[in-house]
């Protein structure tokens, strides 16, 4: 009888817990077998997919740069126009120096 089954081969992999009294002392268990026994159980996964799924903190990490926040070169080079590289200060339109129409003044309201 060579087969076993997987219950019995997880029993034989995993020592038992034995509290013994000797001389009507008890005997305190082995630190691991505490261990062992605080440890909640494993659950199962509700759904056998959802522990394949990325964290949510993996879906922040895979989102462009621009949705988080961070430099993003084709943004910045629209920004600073044809000052990108060159200047500190983004690319104005150049200054005309138009004076604004003075407003005329009628002599009835004096």
């Amino acid at each position: 009888m060579q087969a076993q089954t997987a219950s019995d081969t997880a029993l034989q992999d995993t020592p038992t817990c034995v509290e013994v009294t000797v001389n009507g002392q008890r005997v305190p268990p082995l630190p691991e077998c505490l261990t062992r026994k605080l440890q909640p159980a494993p659950k199962p996964p509700a759904n056998p997919r959802a522990a394949d799924a990325p964290l949510a903190a993996e879906a922040i990490t895979q989102r462009p740069s621009n949705q988080l926040g961070l430099f993003n070169r084709a943004a910045t080079g629209h920004r600073m126009g044809n000052q990108f590289g060159i200047s500190a200060f983004p690319q104005r339109p150049p200054d005309i120096g138009v004076q604004p129409r003075p407003i005329p003044v009628s002599p009835a309201t004096r």
